[in-house]
């Protein structure tokens, strides 16, 4: 694809007008076995996290300012028998999803999928009683848009002081609703086009632990379906908001060289949304694979952290101001989600129980002598290197003299990780006949979609 200019430099289809088309023309028989299945599991993990973080302050006041608003009855708040519209049902479950930093990502962009997509898709899918099949579609669309418009960028965001998910995710969730709604191509066009200028989201939350990163979720599910729902009555929006010089990627990356022909290259054939990590520790993604190695070699070697001297995290440099500095509130967080991006804090965690949960991030823990002083012990540096997957290195040295080392990377996906994770987390808000209940009708060969939201309602 040529890069756009104006006048005769322009191409004859934006880049917009090719993914709606094909956004549009996409039906279940053309998603791959394994795409589908997928679409599955992250329904199912993303309503495990909502179930898990219903009771946190955060979700409390996204569910009260949405409750507070009123409106059309359209989609359910789950766990709850309130129902409100459908693009504030998916912004309070945004919000609530993210809250503890154990969603699912993709490694090069970083950018959190399953927080916009899958609230967009629930809501909408109630709202204009859609079938399973469909609303496992409009996932698989979702996360392919985000993962292609997030390639793109690559971490190049971080750069400038932006958060990912916030920039993606509405132009996935205005693709993910349009599926739903019916929107045709133009309409799909539009409802891409002002989902741009929606796109926001400030790292300046690191400075001091507050809230905003889980706004930027909630807020990008809201403004895909507003965008949806203008472009259904004819608002229109502009083609070229991808590629265009003041589009997404010229404004928000200036100079920088766009490789525009992978947005579309190889569109329906190959599926980049199945790239999507799957996180199984309430932490930032990076800290993960360390989490891994230290409870793979806690195991191993039957380590206890009193014995522990010191722990050194190899780590790539643009991860380090996420999760390693400034030091200071890494060593001592004060909030969960100061401890949520703090490698120390949950790489001690790991090493002194054994596990990293939600538990770890509680107020109590965060507070705890022994935790505490081996985060003291944990140091970082830059890799000189580092591939696609995190991949790092780890060394554990003991005050016996010995020495424990493991390479750092993500492993591959594990099903029964995941569907352990939603048993847990949803048993937070279900008891266990609703649990089992609601993991029957997600994983049956046809999801039965009413019947889906009548077991998320119950309180």
């Amino acid at each position: 694809m040529v890069e756009p200019g104006s006048g005769e430099n322009r191409p004859l289809n934006s880049l917009s007008e090719e993914i709606a088309r094909w956004v549009i023309s996409l039906q279940p028989s053309h998603v791959p076995a394994e795409v589908g299945e997928l679409s599955k599991l992250r329904m199912l993990d993303t309503i495990g996290l909502i179930l898990a973080a219903r009771e946190t302050d955060a979700a409390k006041a996204a569910l009260d300012v949405v409750q507070q608003q009123g409106g059309r009855a359209e989609s359910v708040l789950i766990g709850g028998t309130d129902r409100v519209p459908a693009a504030a049902a998916a912004f309070a479950h945004g919000v609530i999803a993210h809250c503890r930093d154990f969603d699912d990502t993709f490694l090069d962009s970083v950018v959190h999928p399953g927080s916009v997509v899958v609230p967009v898709a629930l809501a909408v899918g109630q709202a204009a009683v859609c079938s399973g099949a469909q609303i496992k579609l409009a996932i698989a669309v979702g996360y392919e848009i985000s993962g292609r418009i997030g390639s793109a960028f690559g971490r190049k965001l971080y750069r400038g002081g932006f958060h990912p998910s916030g920039i993606v995710g509405p132009l996935a969730a205005a693709a993910t609703a349009g599926k739903l709604y019916g929107l045709t191509s133009p309409q799909m066009v539009s409802a891409m086009g002002l989902a741009g200028s929606m796109s926001a989201g400030l790292m300046e939350f690191l400075g001091d632990g507050s809230w905003s990163k889980w706004l930027h979720l909630g807020w990008a599910a809201h403004g895909g379906i507003v965008a949806a729902q203008l472009a259904a009555r004819g608002f229109k929006g502009p083609r070229g908001v991808l590629e265009g010089p003041a589009g997404l990627y010229h404004s928000f990356l200036r100079q920088a060289h766009i490789d525009f022909a992978s947005l579309t290259a190889g569109l329906g054939d190959a599926w980049h949304g199945s790239a999507a990590e799957f996180k199984y520790y309430p932490c930032a993604h990076v800290i993960q694979p360390f989490v891994d190695a230290a409870l793979r070699l806690k195991v191993e070697h039957r380590l206890t952290a009193g014995a522990i001297r010191e722990v050194k995290c190899e780590i790539a440099e643009w991860c380090i101001p996420l999760v390693c500095e400034p030091r200071a509130p890494r060593l001592r967080p004060a909030t969960d989600m100061q401890a949520i991006a703090s490698l120390p804090f949950i790489l001690s965690c790991a090493l002194t129980d054994g596990v990293v949960t939600l538990d770890s991030i509680c107020a109590a823990n965060l507070r705890r002598a022994d935790v505490l002083s081996l985060a003291d012990r944990i140091s970082h540096s830059s890799a000189a290197s580092v591939g696609d997957r995190f991949e790092g290195q780890l060394e554990i040295f003991m005050t016996d003299g010995g020495r424990f080392c493991a390479i750092v990377g993500l492993a591959p996906v594990d099903e029964f990780a995941v569907r352990t994770k939603f048993r847990r987390n949803a048993s937070l808000g279900f008891p266990p006949p609703a649990v089992d209940a609601v993991q029957a009708a997600i994983e049956m060969d046809v999801l039965d979609a009413q019947a889906l939201f009548r077991l998320l309602a119950r309180s």
